[in-house]
Order: structure tokens, then C-alpha cells, then sequence
């Protein structure tokens, strides 16, 4: 069982505007996503890094960040930023940077960036070590929120989500194993693709988090829903029938038989674990 949380939002989460037309006010708190990330902390003048590799204006998002998690009591930010692998491994400060933080964000932007980028590296290797053995803090939000379940999405846009076979999905960096996560979920209309995703191994569950929202997940297993939106779970266990394997037709996807549930604020879901523990 890991030691540390993750804090993963589906984008756009509140920072300090008002709420969106949607959303009513007492159902609102502002800032209330970040608030939860910097409190589970637990720790007085933390040390947060700010990842921002999956951006492509790395420096206004950090400018952004640091903002906010000043504001919210973190006095000590951090900037990892890398445009290329070649960067990271040549990058020998990193592993005394995880090493020092007491927590880890993600902004969004590309999450193929990060996998490409990151995986197979010391860096991801000593972050997963803190993660595991520390009371470790990793945050995602959009496509850093993504990027930390294994499978990944990184293709499939809502124009070609309903054809059997179209939705592109890779290793993520397994902080969560056997969950795909989607964010901006009900927002951008993504249930079709992430349905695909769990049809190609019922093994795998879905969980599309919506925007100004997110899922704590503790000691790996046990989430929990925060924020004004909604989280969408899809489970493949009982699939009685797909044509998932006529993808080379260009066919519409047909699914029987998904379990669906869709939870909100202070909802938890115990992530089911299929195989048995093993390297």
C-alpha cells in the first residue's frame, strides 16, 4: 500500500474566480481543490514542485501556480520544466529536488509529453519510491492528472470517439494501475471514448472526472470526491458483448452490459484490485 495521495483533477479547477453558471453557490467554495491538495500535505511550510512539462507557456502556468499556492499558505515553489528527454537525464538536481519536496503538481497541456519525456527515468523512479515509502503528495490536473494512470489516453477526439478501434492509448507513468483516467469529462462529452478504453480490457476501470473536481486516492485503493462537479466510473467486468474486435471495419462501438456510477462531493469508491500483487 502506497504511503502517499494523489490528488487527481479534472482541469480547470476553481482559482479564486467566480463559479460557473452551472454550479450553484452553495455548492461552491473557492479555491477548494487546491485548498484540499496543499492541506493533505499535513505540514507546515511545505516544499511544492511544479511540473510543467506537459504546457507549452511553462513559464506563465508556474507563474500561475505559485501564485496560488502562496496564497494558500506554501511559501517554498519549485519549477521542473524539460523540452526534451535529453534534459532530464543530463538534470542532476532532480533527484535531491524529490527528495527534499513534500509534494509534487502537475499542470496540464500534453500528457504524452510526460510518458515520452519521463518514463523509464531515475526522476519517475525516485518520485514513485517517495510516493510508495513517504507521505508523499502528487497532484495532477488535465492532462498531469491523466498521465498518472496506466492505461493513458493521448488521442481520440470526440469526432472519431464513436468508431470502434480510434481512441490511442499508451502506458501512463502507474501511479494507478488497471485505471484510465479522463478528465474535462462531462464537460468535453468523453464517456464514449473512455468506454472504449475499458472494452479493450474489462481489467482496466474508468474514471472520468469532471472539471473544478477531483479524485484523493489513499493507500492506493480507497477515492474520494471533491469539488462541485462529478466523477463518472465505469466498470467492464460484466460485458456481455462488444464488436470492439470489428475495429478495422470503421464501425460505430456497440457495448452491452457496463456498469456505470456516478458519484460527487464526499462520495468514496473502493478501487477494485483483479490480479494479484506481483512486480
Amino acid at each position: 500500500m502506497p504511503s502517499g495521495t494523489l490528488v487527481i483533477i479534472g482541469g480547470s479547477e476553481n482559482k479564486g474566480d467566480e463559479p460557473k453558471e452551472h454550479v450553484p453557490e452553495e455548492n461552491f467554495t473557492p479555491l477548494e481543490v487546491l485548498q484540499y491538495f496543499v492541506d493533505t500535505i499535513h505540514k507546515e511550510n511545505p516544499q511544492v514542485e511544479v511540473v510543467t512539462t506537459a504546457g507549452s507557456e511553462p513559464d506563465t502556468a508556474f507563474r500561475e501556480y505559485k501564485k496560488l499556492f502562496k496564497k494558500l499558505g506554501v511559501s517554498t515553489v519549485g519549477h521542473i520544466h524539460h523540452d526534451n528527454r535529453r534534459e532530464v537525464l543530463a538534470d542532476q538536481a532532480l533527484e535531491e529536488r524529490v527528495k527534499s519536496a513534500d509534494a509534487l503538481f502537475i499542470s496540464g497541456g500534453d500528457q504524452l509529453k510526460l510518458t515520452s519525456l519521463y518514463g523509464g527515468t531515475t526522476f519517475l523512479t525516485r518520485l514513485k519510491e517517495r510516493y510508495i515509502n513517504h507521505r508523499f503528495v502528487i497532484g495532477g490536473t488535465s492532462a498531469g492528472a491523466m498521465a498518472l494512470s496506466t492505461p493513458m489516453i493521448y488521442a481520440g477526439s470526440k469526432d472519431v470517439e464513436q468508431t470502434a478501434g480510434e481512441i490511442k492509448v499508451t502506458t501512463g507513468l502507474e501511479f494507478l494501475k488497471d485505471v484510465c483516467i479522463d478528465t474535462h469529462f462531462t464537460h468535453r462529452g468523453r464517456f464514449v471514448r473512455m468506454a472504449q478504453v475499458v472494452v479493450t480490457n474489462p481489467t482496466c476501470i474508468g474514471m472520468g472526472v469532471e472539471e473544478d473536481t477531483a479524485v484523493v486516492v489513499r493507500n492506493g485503493r480507497e477515492a474520494e470526491v471533491i469539488g462541485t462537479g462529478t466523477v463518472i466510473i465505469i466498470e467492464g467486468f460484466h460485458i456481455a458483448d462488444s464488436n470492439i474486435f470489428d475495429f478495422s471495419e470503421k464501425q460505430s462501438i456497440s457495448i452491452r452490459d457496463l456498469k456505470v456510477q456516478i458519484l460527487s462531493r464526499g462520495n468514496q469508491y473502493k478501487i477494485p484490485q483483479c490480479n494479484p500483487l506481483h512486480l
